[in-house]
């Protein structure tokens, strides 16, 4: 697996899954009838910010992860990232690869932890992941996330030092 800058020639790729998770209204706090050019301009960052995609060999995007400061001004010195990864490529190490590889570019960047801000308490794949990454859970929102099946769910606020 390759992971690599992201560029708007990847989006074809990217948008299926990334419409199918956010329509499913599960795992992100975004618009779930988002729209093609909206989630695409959510998506690709553009520097000091940074989008990349993991690869197979043969070129296929397997997921996709954008990378920035947590905060403007004084906040600025903590991370932040998002991650998708494509369900027909999950449990391959896809999430944990492009994780890593957010924590690397945070360090390379010059940040001091970084912090994940809405972690929707039921997605317990990412939760569990995120933990054995070094992050610990902070706080929890109570009923901070809407879960179309699930009801009010809690949002976790999710750090770890860098």
């Amino acid at each position: 697996m390759l992971i690599r800058e992201a560029n708007v020639h990847d989006w074809p790729a990217v948008w299926p899954f990334f419409h199918g998770i956010v329509a499913a209204g599960e795992t992100f706090t975004y618009p779930p009838d988002l729209s093609r050019e909206q989630g695409r301009d959510w998506w690709l960052l553009s520097a000091p910010d940074r989008t990349v995609v993991a690869v197979d060999d043969a070129g296929t995007v397997l997921g996709t992860a954008k990378m920035n400061a947590n905060q403007k001004g004084n906040g600025s010195h903590i991370a932040s990232a998002s991650y998708m990864v494509d369900p027909a490529h999950a449990r391959r190490g896809v999430g944990r690869a492009l994780c890593e590889y957010t924590l690397e570019w945070a360090r390379a960047a010059g940040f001091r932890a970084m912090q994940f801000n809405a972690v929707v308490e039921t997605n317990t794949h990412a939760v569990r992941l995120y933990r054995s990454l070094g992050f610990e859970v902070l706080g929890t929102l109570p009923e901070g996330f809407r879960h179309p099946v699930r009801g009010y769910v809690g949002l976790h606020i999710m750090h770890r030092p860098l």
